[in-house]
């Protein structure tokens, strides 16, 4: 069994090594240029649509509720967790590496849901389908790495980040928080998920859009109280951030000392995790948007990563450098939780911050992958399939509370880096398409505004 471990933890590190964090990275370079620094340019265009409705498109849910659909499922206990974990392995330069490549991972969202847009089409049902299997199967022209995407996006949505590891996120704090049993947490949070989720896009869109700016708020006002609480230490926070990208990190209290490599590949790593730019997931929501502007919802899209990682993930790293979270003995929720703790001078005020932020994290984290996982059964078996794969996820959420295999967590981060691999190959061979509609777009803006001006 140790050997099989080994051999799967070598396959991981393989998987979410350099070779794949270049071809993210570069994906995103790549599209960053051929589109003229578009994420920089057109950011406060994108934040105003965000807000604005479509009313001639069609489609399932509003703009706004398929950009929550997405959120719901990237900010997860990636924000919590992940950038403790980054911080503990690369030191405090690895949030610099976040920045840079949530920056370029932008220009990468907004490809693949402007795809996901354009080749989308409608189901037996009249519902909305999209997503990488449709414009690899369509705009490619390739069945195989159509089927290998959805197979690889479904294994994450039943046994990686849609179930296992946020069904114990959420047992955990409720148990150490506030003393529920874990038997009556997992029996509520499987009724909750068969509730929400039997309802459809639909259901699972009206709360994502509820929940979501209501807990991401909330996470962020909690955390700036920390930086606040710590103001006359922010410079030198983010001096820290920066020069320690780019040289090594000595060891200091509970922090072992990190090298410029691992600040950078932890930082990479664990920030495509949390927002999930070229692994495919988004543009599965970003399909149901009620629009006729596939380059509309690719701006629109692109602000979650902006939203994940520019804000909410720097606010959880400020707020572990501004405590010195970071050099204690800590790791993962507990740094986070104890860094409220030293940050607000409060011991029980901040470990109940950090549980109620992933509790709600977690939870819509199942949500958005449950929709996923029905996206790709769709894809793969039909709309009959449907009813039995929903039936399927609420019983692996109720079994989550009883299961603490390791092997899973790494099965479920080699199939979720995989997933990348089929989608960022779509990617670069539809670029042409994505750079043509993207010139379309803003051309006949222009055109308009021109019009404007002298009519």
């Amino acid at each position: 069994m140790n050997d099989l471990q080994s051999l799967l933890q070598a396959i991981d590190s393989f998987v979410w090594g350099p070779p794949l964090l270049i071809l993210l990275v570069g994906t995103g370079v790549y599209f960053t240029f051929k589109l003229g620094l578009l994420q920089f340019r057109h950011l406060p265009t994108a934040l105003k649509l965000v807000f604005s409705r479509d009313k001639s498109g069609n489609g399932d849910v509003s703009s706004f509720a398929a950009l929550c659909t997405a959120l719901s499922a990237t900010i997860g206990t990636g924000n919590i967790v992940g950038v403790a974990t980054a911080i503990k392995l690369g030191g405090p330069g690895a949030l610099f590496w976040m920045w840079l490549a949530a920056l370029f991972g932008m220009a990468t969202k907004y490809a693949e849901c402007l795809l996901a847009v354009k080749y989308r089409k409608t189901d037996a049902n009249g519902q909305m389908l999209g997503g990488p299997m449709y414009y690899l199967l369509d705009g490619v022209g390739s069945k195989f790495l159509a089927v290998m995407f959805a197979v690889f996006a479904l294994g994450v949505a039943c046994f990686g980040i849609g179930t296992f590891p946020q069904v114990n996120a959420i047992l955990d704090a409720s148990e150490i928080s506030f003393g529920i049993s874990r038997e009556i947490s997992a029996s509520v949070l499987t009724l909750l998920v068969a509730f929400v989720t039997l309802g459809g896009i639909k259901s699972i869109a009206n709360v994502a859009g509820k929940v979501v700016p209501t807990m991401a708020v909330f996470y962020v006002l909690a955390c700036l109280s920390v930086i606040i609480m710590n103001a006359d230490q922010l410079l030198a926070a983010i001096e820290l951030v920066v020069v320690s990208a780019f040289t090594s990190t000595a060891a200091t209290g509970g922090f072992v000392g990190a090298s410029i490599m691992l600040a950078i590949q932890s930082g990479i790593a664990r920030g495509v995790f949390s927002n999930e730019s070229g692994l495919g997931s988004a543009p599965m929501a970003a399909a149901a948007a009620k629009t006729d502007s596939c380059v509309r919802q690719g701006l629109i899209s692109m602000t979650g990563t902006f939203i994940d990682t520019i804000i909410i993930c720097t606010m959880t790293g400020l707020a572990l450098i501004l405590t010195g979270a970071w050099q204690s003995d800590f790791a993962g929720a507990a740094m986070t939780t104890h860094a409220f703790a030293v940050g607000l001078n409060a011991d029980t005020v901040g470990p109940l911050l950090v549980s109620i932020g992933l509790i709600f994290f977690a939870f819509t984290t199942i949500l958005g992958w449950n929709y996923y996982g029905e996206r790709c059964v769709v894809f793969l078996m039909g709309t009959k399939a449907v009813l039995p794969y929903k039936i399927i996820f609420v019983g692996l959420v109720a079994s989550g509370a009883f299961l603490h295999l390791d092997m899973i967590w790494i099965i479920a981060d080699i199939v979720n880096g995989l997933m990348a691999v089929p989608n960022l190959i779509g990617l670069i061979l539809l670029r042409r398409v994505v750079i043509e509609e993207t010139r379309l777009y803003f051309a006949a803006m222009s055109a308009q505004k021109n019009s404007a001006v002298t009519a």
